[in-house]
């Protein structure tokens, strides 16, 4: 592949996957049009750097969907400026699109997970994806790039009050786009569409009570 083909590959990916589905915010697409995507994908599957598929990644992890992360993003309307808490930072390509944004980003992924590549403005941070990074809060923006069960109270605790949240929630394997706020110490979603995301490890729901 030659620096040409990715550039229209990209230019393709913003044009039939963001474009036509709801990714409205013009500064998520422009700084997705000029990030070379392909650089945070390990070199044996760059070909498959712009499918609208998750992209696989060592230890069973995967890139979320371009569309995924774009929607995210979009649905945050990220003000320069403002601190990010980035919860599976994978390769790192979602934190480079933050910070291209303008954003002060903590960007978390587990030990030995997927090699991340460095970026400026990017703060990264090895521990437990559900454990967050209480050293930095608190945040004025949560975004978990991938599905989980539930957003753990941990994480919730480190969010100034007001933060906005956007995050995939899976349930009974259907995975969905959400997003809300933090008020009065609790943080409250709303789903708003079903969308395919990657789920991340770590963020089992409790076990309920049955009768």
């Amino acid at each position: 592949m030659t620096e040409q083909n990715f550039s229209s590959m990209r230019a393709a990916m913003v044009e039939s996957q963001l474009r036509t589905s709801d990714v409205d915010d013009t500064r998520v697409i422009a700084v997705m049009a000029r990030t070379p995507r392909e650089a945070y994908v390990p070199a044996a599957r760059r070909s498959m750097a712009y499918i609208d598929r998750p992209v696989p990644l060592e230890g069973g992890r995967a890139l979320n969907p371009p569309l995924a992360t774009g929607r995210l993003l979009s649905e945050l309307r990220i003000a320069p400026g403002e601190t990010v808490l980035l919860i599976g930072a994978a390769t790192g390509y979602c934190a480079a699109l933050l910070a291209a944004l303008g954003a002060k980003v903590t960007a978390v992924e587990e030990e030995g997970g997927p090699e991340t590549v460095a970026t400026d403005g990017v703060t990264l941070v090895r521990g437990s994806l559900a454990g967050g990074a209480s050293a930095s809060a608190p945040y004025d923006v949560l975004l978990i790039d991938g599905a989980v069960a539930e957003v753990p109270a941990a994480i919730v605790e480190q969010l100034a009050e007001g933060a906005r949240v956007a995050t995939g929630l899976v349930e009974r394997g259907v995975t969905r786009l959400c997003t809300g706020r933090k008020v009065a110490g609790a943080l409250g979603l709303a789903s708003l569409v079903d969308m395919e995301m990657v789920i991340l490890p770590g963020f089992a729901a409790p076990e309920r009570f049955v009768f």
